[in-house]
């Protein structure tokens, strides 16, 4: 999985195919300097272990 950064660090497109990540650098006329380009699956890293993603503010609201 590619992903494609403006030079600002704003991710603007993901796929699994380098060459579509090229093709819309181009489409949208971002030179070679105004981006980058990174493989996310090297990036990723395993979290051992459990984390509940289920955090409820219900008992915060109003």
């Amino acid at each position: 999985m590619y992903g494609l950064y403006d030079k600002e660090g704003i991710l603007r497109f993901v796929d699994s195919d380098k060459d579509a990540c090229i093709a819309y650098a181009e489409l949208f006329e971002l030179g070679s300097t105004n981006y980058c380009l990174i493989d996310l699956a090297n990036d990723t890293k395993k979290v051992k272990g459990y984390t509940n993603l289920d955090q409820s503010l219900g008992v915060y609201n109003n």
